[in-house]
């Protein structure tokens, strides 16, 4: 048996490390989830050598999307003063393989961040001849795993998401959310998900799932990274509480105004884009007109600013 099999639990192709004890998540009222792969680091897994190379690269090598660890620290400030708590409820999902546990697990403790645990997809498998048009198929994997997840949390737990564009994350979490408020009939539920690529076994889990978590919708906020340039327009189909950027300071300005960060969080993360990753003070400024264009930020942050 690999090591990293006795320390996670597996389920179908949905692998989960847990960090913190089941008693401590349940008590979180609001919880943090953020998909690593182009929305926390750069990865690249779409193909074999992409995969190859994200699974041999050194913890100290991966490369943050820019802001995206500055954004994480801020939140975890921010949680453990306005809860007088010594952690900050954050779990992190992946498609790379379990096999990159302890070098992801040891990226994120460099980055300063301490997840109560991270769910990876049993990839490897799928590298067979046969199997590797499901190497990037994520949906059932990704509403499989946040189904798994939403039954170890509290009955009124609120979600922050954090995702991107290039998997239907705004797809898959709007979905988890329907499926956790009981939005739609068995029946239509499973001629989406066979639509979306989800094989029968994989949604016959999900349903059973759906069984152990509370008829609510636990879901308060859906943040997209647009690394494919998608048309921010396209998500207002998605509502309000889905918040497509371009960057982490796009996100932070939100995150701002809804008092999730303060003003010196929301100035580090962009002095941080500034002085690493060669962000420019208009760039900044254009990223903010965006927002205000799009009405997503209100009259009192514009005040504060």
């Amino acid at each position: 048996m690999a090591e990293w099999m006795k320390r996670a639990k597996k389920n179908d192709d949905v692998i989960y490390f847990p960090y913190i004890s089941e008693k401590a998540a349940l008590q979180a009222r609001e919880v943090y989830l953020w998909d690593i792969d182009k929305t926390y680091l750069d990865t690249k897994f779409e193909t074999f050598r992409g995969l190859v190379k994200t699974a041999t690269e050194k913890a100290k090598d991966k490369k943050n999307i820019p802001g995206s660890a500055k954004l994480v620290q801020a939140l975890s400030v921010a949680w453990k003063k306005k809860h007088g708590s010594d952690y900050f409820p954050i779990f992190f999902i992946t498609a790379s393989p379990p096999q990159m546990e302890k070098k992801v697990r040891e990226k994120l403790n460099l980055d300063g961040v301490n997840p109560f645990g991270i769910f990876y997809k049993d990839n490897l498998p799928n590298l067979r001849p046969r199997r590797f048009w499901r190497l990037n198929k994520q949906v059932g994997y990704k509403i499989q795993a946040l189904m798994q997840l939403r039954a170890y949390l509290h009955e009124d737990v609120r979600m922050i998401m954090f995702g991107d564009d290039g998997e239907y994350d705004a797809i898959i979490y709007s979905l988890f959310s329907d499926i956790c408020s009981r939005r739609l009939d068995t029946s239509e539920l499973r001629k989406i998900l066979n639509a979306l690529h989800v094989l029968d076994n994989q949604v016959d889990t999900i349903f059973r799932l759906q069984e152990l978590t509370p008829n609510n919708d636990p879901v308060e906020k859906i943040y997209i990274n647009l690394v494919d340039d998608t048309d921010a327009d396209y998500y207002l189909k998605f509502g309000r509480r889905t918040l497509p950027t371009t960057n982490s300071f796009q996100a932070a300005l939100d995150l701002c105004q809804d008092d999730r960060i303060d003003m010196d969080h929301l100035a580090q993360i962009a002095q941080t884009l500034i002085t690493k990753f060669g962000y420019t003070h208009e760039e900044l400024e254009k990223s903010f007109d965006d927002l205000v264009r799009r009405d997503k930020i209100g009259e009192n942050l514009c005040e504060r600013l």
